[in-house]
């Protein structure tokens, strides 16, 4: 199926562009486009409103002599829907807006007036400060304080944003290990250095002594650790004791049960006279031992015996 409507043309061969007659139309020649308007307007003939946006079937034409900046600027010609009066706008590429010529009356340009209105005040407080030194400082002075009181609640802002932002405690910590971990490596090296600076690189006069923290990590092991039964710890105080502890220990574990039993007697001692003659001493039982009938026995036949003999020395 072909096309309805054909955009490529045919050119023969010898087709010529030259010999094409030239139009020799007004440089302010008008065409007829499709636009809408651009702002709202009140019509000076019948009053009637033309608000923003409605579309108008208008003449276009280039103003001649008057550009900006090599921009072009264009006027445009529409007819009031009430009345069919011609309004004339055209475009201003300094302000980058529109400006009603004649015909209508712009209704609401409040940006374009506080522009301006601005614009003459500046121009008038640029030359009263030129004519009055004490108000240019007086200016200045308010404008710093203006800044600072910005400043000042700038910071207000912030401190109070600070105070509901959630703190990661795991993040913190693991910052502060890492920071620690730095400090100490950091510490290490100058000591190495500072070493180094001292004896050289030499290994023979550099002796590495462990620190105290080392003997007090074991001693915190050995007390952490769990004893499972009583006779471990008998074996754990039996091997830290001297052997000639452990020997004392078992002779009086070994009196103290003969003891019990009554079968242990202190030897007999001679105690010696006034004149110089022994006298046989009485066997004399272990003090806190239990006395029996046979050491009874031999006590009472000792005393006997030695009395007769001093009976007949008489």
């Amino acid at each position: 199926m072909t096309e309805r409507k054909v955009l490529n043309k045919y050119f023969p061969p010898d087709f010529d562009f030259t010999k094409i007659p030239k139009l020799h139309l007004p440089k302010d020649r008008q065409y007829v486009i499709r636009i809408m308007a651009p702002f709202s307007m009140q019509c000076n003939t019948c009053g009637n409103y033309v608000y923003k946006g409605k579309k108008f079937n208008a003449r276009r034409e280039t103003v001649q002599n008057d550009t900006y900046l090599g921009l072009r600027k264009y006027r445009f010609y529409i007819r009031c829907p009430g009345c069919i009066s011609e309004i004339v706008f055209r475009t201003d590429p300094e302000t980058t807006d529109y400006v009603c010529e004649g015909g209508a009356t712009r209704t609401f340009e409040a940006q374009k007036l506080a522009d301006e209105e601005d614009k003459r005040l500046d121009a008038e407080r640029e030359e009263e400060e030129m004519s009055n030194p004490m108000k240019a400082l007086e200016s200045r002075t308010k404008e710093s304080k203006r800044e600072m009181d910005i400043l000042d609640a700038l910071e207000e802002i912030k401190d109070q944003n600070s105070r509901f932002v959630k703190v990661d405690h795991e993040d913190m910590l693991s910052k502060n290990r890492e920071f620690e971990e730095m400090l100490l490596k950091k510490a290490n090296e100058e000591d190495e250095a500072e070493v180094q600076a001292v004896f050289g690189t030499d290994s023979k006069y550099i002796r590495r002594i462990k620190d105290d923290s080392d003997d007090e990590e074991r001693i915190s092991k050995k007390a952490s650790d769990p004893i499972k039964k009583a006779t471990d710890l008998l074996t754990s105080r039996d091997n830290d004791e001297e052997p000639s502890a452990k020997k004392a220990k078992l002779e009086e574990k070994t009196l103290g049960s003969m003891r019990t039993l009554g079968v242990l007697v202190k030897k007999k001692v001679k105690p010696e006279l006034s004149n110089g003659s022994e006298q046989p001493a009485v066997g004399l039982k272990q003090q806190g031992a239990p006395a029996s009938g046979l050491s009874l026995l031999g006590g009472y036949e000792g005393i006997s015996s030695s009395n007769s003999e001093s009976d007949s020395n008489e």
